[in-house]
């Protein structure tokens, strides 16, 4: 079934399903453990069509989810829910006190009180949007790196096969190739059970969406019913939020181990990784079926049911790689070099098989696929490389620099920043990835967010100049600092001779830098392009190649 286009939702909201079948407030109460507490005389029988944690996104008949948060409390604004037509409230106990306090005298709501009220959310959300996922398949790509292109991989593949196919993740949403921005790489609970019901109000049988360790953590994917859950890599990011590497694992454990009220039925692993291999242990069943036990991908020594050979590179850039599966010998081919690569594409033939799709189609579909912001190749006409890609932990950066050392003999540059507010343990590592990978390493701003630049700045700095020359490309030069992000690209744009490669790295598809709190109008590919421009005094269209490197979340990161 072809999918329709949706009009734009005028509140400024996320996408919703245009019918919801009404839920009693007291179902959800039932359902969840909640104590109701009928706020004005209101009905226990109040019906609830729809869910949202944002009280300037309430429409009518709503249930407005108020909780605690670092800052404030969301029952602060249940007033303004109510006024907007919230006929419920979730909350916790001070929350309901809170309530007491910002709510006019003559209100009458239902108030759903619960201890702990985001454990609950991902479940009522699912109650109230009629439990899409059970009617659709739904896949769920997790892991550090990677996340975005074997999504963009699995999705080719599936729409070659004739699946209605929808895509959430860090890019974007879209249905079939309709598209909106997204915000996180996997939405709230709320918004992610509201856009399933509305992809399968519009005809889509299947959905591949990105799923970060934030969204396992937080119970954004509660009530989300995934049948493959395929697993890329692990390496260090988000330390900030989960602490230590161990519960960054374990975050991301539970689309796996079969206890976990979000496993997926089937899992892909890929087990390049030492992380992989914990992960492939966790998600064996012992004493079930064949046909639900975890599939084992690999690109190097581990034995595995997928299990790739070496690679050779096109003059373009592809990478082809034979490999071996249960049914048979094959070549993958796709126009993304580096060995991660092959994994990414590995696993996203193998996660679509697992979806019913036969191997040759899928191999055609993801022949051809390219992504934004991964190595995206931005051409002026000059006589060397320019690239633009999100690499922005110190894994991706090492992985990206060694693909592009192998693929030239010139020079390489990097612009190179880290993100505000985020994993300050990361900082001085990526600073000394690049300075081993790169001859120009110029230190800039990313999204400082709310922290200050120069300090960021000095993280990574201390990281880069901490290597030894010894251990530099042998024409390294010493490595700059540049706050301004579009100076720092200039710089390295100037100093580019023919056959060298410039790389700006770290925020890829991004059309925006935030700093101070506020968002800015800022595009790397825009910028490179101008400098470019500036540079040659040419007019030559731009040419956008999509050449991946290792990704994560945009929201989360």
């Amino acid at each position: 079934m072809a999918s329709r286009r949706r009009s734009p939702d005028r509140s400024g909201g996320p996408i919703r399903p245009r019918a919801v079948t009404p839920t009693p407030v007291s179902v959800l109460s039932t359902a969840t453990g909640a104590r109701l507490d009928l706020v004005g005389g209101a009905d226990a029988e109040t019906d609830v069509t729809g869910v949202t944690l944002r009280a300037q996104e309430v429409r009518p008949g709503d249930l407005f989810a108020a909780l605690p948060g670092s800052s404030t409390h969301g029952a602060r604004f249940a007033d303004q829910a109510v006024a907007a037509g919230a006929s419920a409230i979730l909350t916790d106990p001070a929350g309901r006190a809170e309530l007491a306090r910002v709510l006019p005298p003559e209100t009458a709501v239902a108030v759903l009180i619960h201890p702990t009220p985001r454990t609950v959310l991902g479940n009522v959300s699912a109650r109230v949007y009629g439990n899409p996922s059970q009617r659709l398949k739904l896949i769920g790509i997790t892991g550090t790196s990677g996340k975005t292109t074997t999504s963009y991989l699995v999705e080719a593949a599936l729409l070659a096969a004739g699946h209605s196919v929808g895509l959430i993740g860090t890019v974007e949403t879209r249905v079939n190739g309709i598209a909106q921005p997204s915000s996180l790489t996997t939405p709230e609970a709320p918004t992610l059970q509201a856009l399933l019901a509305a992809m399968l109000e519009d005809g889509v049988d299947i959905v591949v969406m990105e799923v970060s360790s934030h969204a396992l953590a937080l119970g954004r994917v509660d009530g989300a019913h995934f049948a493959i859950g395929a697993f890329t890599n692990l390496s260090q990011d988000h330390l900030d939020f989960h602490q230590t590497m161990r519960a960054y694992f374990d975050a991301k454990a539970q689309l796996f181990v079969p206890s976990a009220p979000t496993h997926a039925v089937r899992a892909v692993v890929c087990v390049d990784d030492e992380w992989g291999r914990r992960m492939a242990e966790l998600a064996r069943r012992p004493g079930e079926a064949a046909h639900l036990q975890p599939v084992l991908v690999s690109t190097g020594p581990t034995p595995a049911h997928w299990h790739a050979g070496e690679s050779s590179l096109d003059a373009d850039g592809s990478s082809r790689t034979p490999f071996a599966e249960p049914d048979g010998e094959h070549e993958l081919i796709i126009p993304l070099p580096g060995r991660y690569n092959v994994a990414n594409g590995l696993l996203a033939v193998a996660v679509a098989h697992a979806a019913g799709v036969p191997v040759p189609t899928a191999l055609e579909a993801v022949a051809s696929v390219s992504v934004p912001g991964r190595l995206q190749r931005i051409d002026r006409g000059q006589p060397f490389l320019a690239l633009v890609d999100y690499a922005h932990k110190p894994g991706a950066v090492d992985a990206v620099l060694t693909t592009l050392r192998g693929q030239s003999t010139g020079r390489v540059a990097i612009v190179i920043g880290a993100g505000g507010d985020r994993d300050t343990g990361k900082r001085p590592l990526m600073g000394e990835a690049a300075a081993r990978g790169a001859e120009l390493v110029v230190v800039t701003d990313d999204n400082p967010r709310t922290e200050d630049p120069g300090a960021i700045r000095a993280e990574v700095l201390a990281g880069a100049r901490a290597v030894p020359a010894t251990q530099r490309p042998g024409d390294a030069e010493p490595i700059r600092e540049i706050g301004d992000r579009a100076a720092a690209i200039e710089a390295a744009i100037e100093w580019a001779r023919p056959g060298d490669i410039v790389l700006v790295a770290g925020k890829g598809h991004e059309a925006g830098q935030e700093i101070d709190g506020v968002k800015h109008p800022f595009d790397d590919r825009e910028v490179v392009a101008r400098a470019l421009e500036s540079r040659t005094s040419g007019s030559h269209a731009l040419e956008s190649e999509a050449i991946e490197a290792p990704d994560t979340a945009a929201g989360d990161r």
